[in-house]
């Protein structure tokens, strides 16, 4: 069978598949959340002042953010699964983060002294963030890309990426409620970094398994 007949029969399968497809992703991703939460319990927890923290708009934006990266993500990779899919307009959804990283960031230099802007962004975690997003992003990114095997995506390393930062959101949401550097300027600075790295390890990852 030609290629181009062959993404006419997958993209002809009856509406129940995708459905299917989408259940077997989001369940894989709520396994591997569970898994790397689990880790994350039994090694570290949550910060001792999470209650008061959780009080304050800097600790809540870091999951405002981290959320707005996860959920556009694991449904744009979803949606590519099918070989006819095309990114369209669902891709702006991932500037979201960034524009309300960006936002936040403007606002703690407005409101720093700016011989304290230095050490807001060094913080004193980044060796950890650097280390732990990655670590945890393991289940989820493993789960989502032997969950994705099913589908047929037109654009594997595309989706693989985009699995490894839906990956990176769920470890980043986690690692949060442990993670005591709540500035704007520490989350945008190594936050995104350790995400990177998931994304790449996605997209390798997809160019690899999700290839049909």
């Amino acid at each position: 069978m030609k290629t181009a007949d062959l993404i006419k029969a997958l993209a002809a399968e009856p509406i129940p598949e995708p459905i299917r497809l989408g259940r077997r992703v989001a369940l894989s991703l709520a396994l591997g959340a569970a898994i790397s939460a689990a880790l994350f319990m039994a090694l570290l927890g949550p910060r001792h002042d999470i209650i008061a923290a959780a009080h304050t708009m800097r600790f809540d934006l870091k999951f405002i953010d981290t959320l707005a990266l996860l959920a556009p993500s694991a449904l744009l990779a979803l949606r590519l699964l099918r070989p006819d899919a095309e990114p369209g307009a669902l891709f702006a959804a991932l500037i979201a983060p960034f524009v309300l990283l960006g936002g936040a960031v403007i606002v703690e230099l407005i409101v720093t002294p700016a011989d304290l802007w230095m050490t807001r962004l060094m913080g004193t975690n980044a060796l950890h963030c650097l280390t732990l997003i990655p670590l945890m992003s393991i289940p989820p990114l493993a789960a989502l890309i032997y969950a994705m095997r099913a589908g047929a995506p037109a654009y594997p390393a595309l989706t693989g990426a985009l699995a490894g930062a839906a990956a990176a959101g769920v470890a980043a949401t986690i690692y949060a409620t442990n993670c005591t550097d709540d500035s704007p300027l520490f989350v945008a600075s190594w936050y995104p970094l350790a995400t990177l790295v998931v994304v790449v390890a996605g997209a390798l990852a997809g160019r690899k398994w999700l290839q049909w």
